[in-house]
């Protein structure tokens, strides 16, 4: 049997099911998105070895990342990784039950701190704020994703706390991190930055409440939709960083990570450049005088 057809057949080896679920055109389109990813890890690769060696955090952060956003489109192209809820909204128009992917939930757990991680350390800011900003999308992403798996309006409740936790996280990263990214000279970059990722986050809250949880939109236009987001936010961040990195000082942002570890911040000093000091000779063993 052959390993490669010219066909989509994903769908036949793994069935949808109930009222709304995955058709082959929408599987097509999660296969384009999961070559997206796949030509963005490849890429991000090789630019990692154009980089000086200290120089290559934000290839390594976006390259994982990419990597995860690979192995979840391709499981959900498949037809993988979801389950059957039944819903509480639109049933007239859509249906009682609905397909409820997963795998999607799960991708957002590394997609959302690997663009935390990336402006914070960009910023400046510490890292407890890092790390706080990274536990806040994780409520959001697990509220929404326990709203999903609700089958009565309570769902409402969840995406109400994880849309506070966006809000919480968008304050943090549009006026904190702007503070900080001022003191080390790099505010105009950074908010550039920061601003587009939470217009693309704000877009979230609103396809989550038409798809999984208002059930008002099918799966593959909701597909289309969140697919269009992640490319945007992590392919299109993560590029745009790569290259904006190229004409900044790491040295001055604090960010030359090296085999010493985060080095002091001073202007465009890279220690693994540094020539090894020469041992000084050793002094001669002193005279003898036989008695």
């Amino acid at each position: 049997m052959a390993v490669i057809v010219p066909r989509n057949d994903a769908l036949s080896t793994h069935p949808p099911a109930g009222n709304q679920y995955l058709t082959t055109n929408g599987s097509n389109w999660l296969y384009a998105v999961t070559a997206i990813f796949g030509f963005s890890t490849l890429a991000l690769y090789a630019l990692k070895f154009r980089a000086r060696g200290g120089e290559r955090f934000f290839h390594y952060l976006f390259i994982i990342a990419n990597f995860a956003g690979l192995l979840a489109y391709y499981a959900m192209a498949s037809d993988l990784a979801w389950s059957l809820i039944p819903q509480a909204n639109q049933l007239g128009h859509s249906g009682l039950l609905r397909q409820i992917f997963w795998a999607k939930y799960v991708f957002w757990v590394v997609l959302f701190p690997t663009v935390i991680i990336a402006l914070g350390v960009l910023s400046g800011i510490s890292w407890a704020t890092i790390l706080f900003n990274v536990f806040l999308s994780w409520v959001w992403i697990i509220a929404y994703l326990v709203a999903a798996y609700t089958p009565s309006n309570y769902k409402w409740g969840f995406f109400a706390f994880g849309t506070l936790a966006w809000l919480f996280l968008a304050l943090s990263t549009l006026r904190h991190g702007a503070k900080s990214a001022d003191r080390v000279g790099i505010k105009k970059d950074y908010f550039s930055l920061a601003a587009w990722t939470n217009f693309l986050w704000m877009m979230y809250p609103l396809a989550w409440g038409l798809s999984d949880g208002g059930n008002r939109i099918g799966v593959v236009p909701s597909f289309i939709w969140f697919g269009i987001l992640d490319v945007l936010l992590l392919t299109g961040l993560g590029f745009a960083i790569v290259f904006m990195s190229r004409r900044w000082d790491y040295g001055r942002l604090n960010i030359a990570f090296t085999q010493y570890g985060r080095v002091p911040a001073s202007t465009g000093t890279f220690p693994e450049k540094a020539p090894a000091p020469t041992s000084a000779p050793a002094a001669a063993p002193p005279a003898t005088v036989a008695v």
